[in-house]
């Protein structure tokens, strides 16, 4: 009895020892990247660039939204809807605005080119690459692109006509699929010429000036425009027929300012008026009372007038009546 037991405890201690040897084992931990490197040493995507050039300005110390649209000849609120501003007067240093039209996508799209390396670690062959497969299309000469299924006699040369290759077709069939070549007799059509732009409708503005009185200022004086001496409440009227683009004083320097956009690129200025008589998108006649002459954001009596063609001031006496 004594011999089974301990026979029994034998094989139990042996087994608790087998047990406590037996080599721990975990499964490898292996870490896989397209480049070897830890994830984490990947360099973060750049932001992208603020838009910048033409049609985008970059606001400056002191500017307001509706300088800006003076000196962009654009109508302020247009640039509020293009820039998506919910406050006109919130705009801050640095900040980059569009002061031109959208193009045909909306200009909201800024497009650019990505390459990414692939992250899977596959190798990608581009098309024509040594070791790639053929493109569709490109097989050698001995692939059959057509079924040859029509019955015939045998014969030796039905055999050797059999087995040539499709390529001995290929000129027959690119010279049916390409288009006929013009002859001598029939030229070709000759290239498009550039649409000629229609007569500028910029010379079609019928000018006047806009106030009785003295020129006491002139372009060539450092100015951006004329200024006419007069009395207070002086009629100023419109130099030309167009649309009320501006009507304020929210420009400073100018005082009671009105804005008339009589073609894409030209408008006129009106400034230091005592009283304004028009409204935003008010359309307006060629010598019709727009404001009452004044000295708002001036040391005297009078009307600075400005010519704007594309938002750049331009001399007036170029485009008004003599005198």
């Amino acid at each position: 009895m004594k011999k089974i037991r301990l026979a029994v405890l034998g094989s139990v201690v042996g087994i608790l020892a087998a047990c406590s040897s037996a080599p721990k084992q975990q499964a490898p931990v292996v870490e896989r990247t397209s480049s070897g490197k830890a994830a984490d040493a990947a360099p973060a995507s750049a932001a992208p660039a603020a838009p910048a050039g033409r049609g985008y300005y970059t606001v400056k110390k002191g500017d307001t939204l509706y300088r800006i649209a003076l000196e962009s000849g654009q109508n302020y609120r247009d640039i509020v809807s293009w820039n998506n501003l919910t406050n006109p007067n919130d705009i801050k240093v640095d900040q980059v605005l569009r002061v031109a039209p959208p193009d045909g996508n909306g200009g909201q799209a800024q497009t650019a080119a990505v390459a990414a390396a692939p992250a899977s670690g596959i190798e990608v062959k581009p098309l024509g690459a040594p070791g790639a497969a053929p493109a569709a299309g490109a097989a050698g000469a001995s692939n059959k692109t057509g079924p040859r299924g029509d019955k015939r006699a045998y014969s030796d040369s039905a055999l050797a006509e059999l087995e040539k290759p499709d390529s001995a077709n290929a000129p027959a069939a690119a010279a049916a699929a390409s288009p006929a070549a013009p002859s001598k007799a029939e030229p070709a059509h000759p290239a498009e010429k550039p649409v000629a732009p229609a007569a500028s409708e910029d010379e079609g503005v019928s000018w006047m000036w806009p106030a009785d009185g003295k020129v006491v200022g002139t372009f060539e004086g450092g100015k951006k425009g004329l200024d006419i001496a007069g009395k207070s409440g002086q009629a100023v009227m419109a130099a030309g027929a167009g649309k009320v683009m501006y009507a304020g004083s929210g420009i400073r320097g100018y005082g009671n300012l009105v804005i008339i956009k009589h073609t894409n690129n030209l408008l006129s200025a009106y400034a230091h008026n005592k009283t304004i008589l028009v409204k935003e998108g008010q359309s307006v006649t060629k010598g019709q009372k727009i404001a009452e002459m004044g000295n708002s954001d001036s040391d005297n009596v009078k009307l600075h007038f400005e010519i704007r063609q594309q938002g750049k001031p331009v001399d007036p006496s170029k485009y008004l009546p003599p005198r």
